[in-house]
C-alpha cells in the first residue's frame, strides 16, 4: 500500500525568485537611505514575515484635504485611518507592501528598540519610497517621534492577520496574471482593468466582451493544468529608462488596456513578473513563487457593462484562500438548505422547485380567497351605508388587523368591489368611507395603511387633509381615492375614535 503524497508549499522563497538582470543595479545597503519601491524586501522575498531594519525618517501625518467636487473611485481598498495621531515612517527596507499595481496595502507591526509594538495601518508609495502609516497609542506625539528617530533599529513583522491578508492578495494577484495571459493568448481578449476586491468577494478582470460558457470552461481548464504542473514564478529587475517606456496601449474605441507606469514613480526600477512559459508582465506587486495551491475557479458567467461608447464585461474569479472560503460557505449554505428541506444535498434544486411551485399555487389561492372576502366586506359596507338615515352623506370607518404582505392591496380590492356593487345600490347622497389596516402585533415602528374613497372628490381630499393634520398620516391622492401611512401603534380607543370624528365633521360640513 503506497502512502499518500501531499504537496507542501515552500516556507522559503527560492533563491532564483528575484533576479536582478542588470549588472549596474544593486539593492542599497546604506541604512540611512531607503530601498526604492521595486527592490523592497517584500518584493524580493514575498514569503518573508520578519525583517530587521532602520528608520530613515519620521514625520507626523497630516490628513489630506477633501477633494472638491465628486470623489474619485478608489481602485483598491485600504484600511481606514483613525482620527488619532499617525506617524509617517520611512524605513531602510520593509516587508510591508505599499499599495500599488492594483494590489492593496499590507498591514503589519513595527517593534522598536524598547520592545514596544506599533501597528502599521497601511503603507503607500510616495514617489519611489514606501511610507508606513503608524498608529500612535498610549504615548504623546513627541515621545513617538523620539522613538522613531533617524537610524533607530526596528523589527518589521507580518503578524497572523497581516500575513493572511498578504497571502490572500498574492494568491489573487498571481492568479490574475495567469488568467489575463490565457485570455489574451487564447481568445485575444486583453485585460482592460482588474479589481482586487476585499476578502472574501471574487475578484474580476474587465475584458472587451462577454464570454460563452465553453470559453470560460476552456480557460479554467488550461489555467488549472499549469497550476497542477506547479509552474514557477520569478521576477526580473532592471533599471528603469523612462525615455523608452511606452504608454498603455489602447483599443480602437480609445479605451486603455491595463495601466502604464505611474507618472509619479521615481524608484528607478522596472520589474517584470514571469510565469514560466506562460506570461511576462510589468508589475510592482507581490507574487507567489509558484502556481502550486492556486487552483483557479471562474464564475461561469460574465457581467456586461454598458458605457457611453463601449460595452465591456467582467469575468469573476477565485483562487487560494478565497476559493476555500467560497467552497466552505457554499457547502454550509447547501447543507443548511438541505436540512431545512429535509432532503439530501443533491435533491435541493428539485425540492426548491417544488416549494416555489407550492408557493405560487398558495399565492393564487390566497388571492382568490382575498377577492371573495373583499366582495363580502364590500357588500356589508354597502348594506351599512344604505341603512344610514338623514340627508347627510353616509360615512363609515372600517378598521382591520391583518398581517397581509400587501395590506393596501387588500383594502384596494375592497374599494374595487365597492365600485362594482354601487351602481345597483340605493345611495342617492353618495358615500365616504375610510378603510384602515394594522399589523396584528404592533410596535412604535409599525405601519398602518389608510385608504379613503368616496363619491365626492372634495370630501375625499378634505378627509385626507384632516387625517394628515390630526393623526399625522402621510399620504396623498387624486379624485375619489386617497391613501396614506400611519407610523406607530394604532389604538381603537384613540385613532379609531379620531377617524370617526373626522368623518362625522366632514359629513356635516364642519371641516
Amino acid at each position: 500500500m503506497s502512502g499518500a503524497t501531499a504537496v507542501l508549499y515552500p516556507s522559503q522563497t527560492p533563491s532564483t525568485y528575484h533576479r536582478i538582470v542588470s549588472s549596474t543595479l544593486q539593492v542599497p545597503t546604506d541604512t540611512q537611505a531607503s530601498v526604492p519601491v521595486g527592490l523592497l524586501a517584500c518584493q524580493r522575498d514575498p514569503l518573508l514575515r520578519t525583517l530587521q531594519s532602520h528608520v530613515v525618517s519620521c514625520t507626523v501625518s497630516k490628513p489630506p484635504a477633501e477633494p472638491a467636487g465628486k470623489k474619485a473611485k478608489k481602485a483598491v481598498i485600504a484600511p481606514t485611518l483613525p482620527k488619532g495621531p499617525i506617524l509617517e515612517v520611512v524605513l531602510h527596507d520593509t516587508i510591508i507592501f505599499p499599495e500599488g499595481g492594483g494590489q492593496p496595502t499590507d498591514t503589519g507591526v513595527i517593534t522598536t528598540a524598547d520592545n514596544q509594538e506599533w501597528n502599521v495601518l497601511q503603507a503607500k508609495r510616495y514617489g519611489g519610497h514606501a511610507v508606513h502609516f503608524v498608529q500612535v497609542k498610549d504615548v504623546d506625539i513627541e515621545t513617538a517621534l523620539q522613538t522613531f528617530h533617524s537610524g533607530a533599529p526596528v523589527t518589521v513583522l507580518l503578524d497572523k492577520a497581516s500575513w493572511n491578508r498578504r497571502y490572500d492578495h498574492m494568491s489573487m494577484h498571481t492568479s490574475q496574471h495567469l488568467l489575463s495571459a490565457l485570455l489574451e493568448t487564447q481568445l485575444d481578449l486583453p485585460t482592460l482593468s482588474w479589481s482586487l476586491t476585499a476578502h472574501p468577494a471574487p475578484c474580476y478582470v474587465e475584458i472587451p466582451r462577454g464570454m460563452t460558457g465553453e470559453e470560460i470552461a476552456s480557460i479554467q481548464e488550461c489555467a488549472n493544468r499549469f497550476v497542477f504542473e506547479g509552474r514557477k514564478v520569478h521576477v526580473e529587475v532592471t533599471e528603469l529608462d523612462k525615455t523608452v517606456e511606452q504608454p498603455a496601449p489602447t483599443l480602437e474605441s480609445g479605451r486603455a488596456v491595463g495601466k502604464a507606469l505611474p507618472d509619479d514613480y521615481t524608484g528607478g526600477v522596472k520589474r517584470i513578473v514571469v510565469i514560466d512559459g506562460v506570461d511576462r508582465n510589468p508589475c510592482c506587486g507581490t507574487h507567489l513563487p509558484s502556481l502550486h495551491n492556486l487552483q483557479l475557479f471562474l464564475l461561469p458567467h460574465t457581467d456586461t457593462l454598458a458605457r457611453s461608447a463601449t460595452t465591456t464585461a467582467r469575468l469573476y474569479f477565485l483562487a487560494g484562500p478565497r476559493l476555500i472560503t467560497h467552497l466552505t460557505s457554499t457547502h454550509t449554505l447547501l447543507t443548511n438548505t438541505a436540512s431545512i428541506l429535509s432532503c439530501g444535498a443533491p435533491l435541493v434544486p428539485e425540492r426548491v422547485n417544488q416549494v416555489v411551485d407550492e408557493r405560487r399555487r398558495g399565492d393564487k389561492r390566497v388571492d382568490a380567497l382575498e377577492g371573495e372576502l373583499a366582495r363580502l366586506i364590500a357588500a356589508d359596507i354597502v348594506q351599512k351605508l344604505g341603512a344610514a338615515h338623514g340627508g347627510a352623506v353616509p360615512v363609515l370607518h372600517l378598521h382591520r388587523s391583518d398581517d397581509s404582505a400587501n395590506p393596501l392591496g387588500f383594502l384596494s380590492a375592497i374599494s374595487m368591489a365597492l365600485s362594482d356593487i354601487l351602481p345597483n345600490a340605493n345611495l342617492a347622497n353618495g358615500f365616504l368611507i375610510v378603510l384602515s389596516s394594522s399589523p396584528l402585533t404592533q410596535t412604535v415602528s409599525s405601519v398602518t395603511v389608510v385608504l379613503v374613497c368616496g363619491t365626492d372628490d372634495k370630501l375625499v381630499k378634505t378627509s385626507g387633509d384632516a387625517l394628515k393634520s390630526k393623526l399625522g398620516v402621510k399620504g396623498g391622492g387624486k379624485g375619489t381615492r386617497w391613501s396614506g401611512k400611519y407610523t406607530g401603534v394604532w389604538k381603537a380607543e384613540r385613532e379609531n375614535i379620531a377617524v370617526d370624528e373626522i368623518l362625522k365633521s366632514v359629513s356635516e360640513g364642519r371641516i
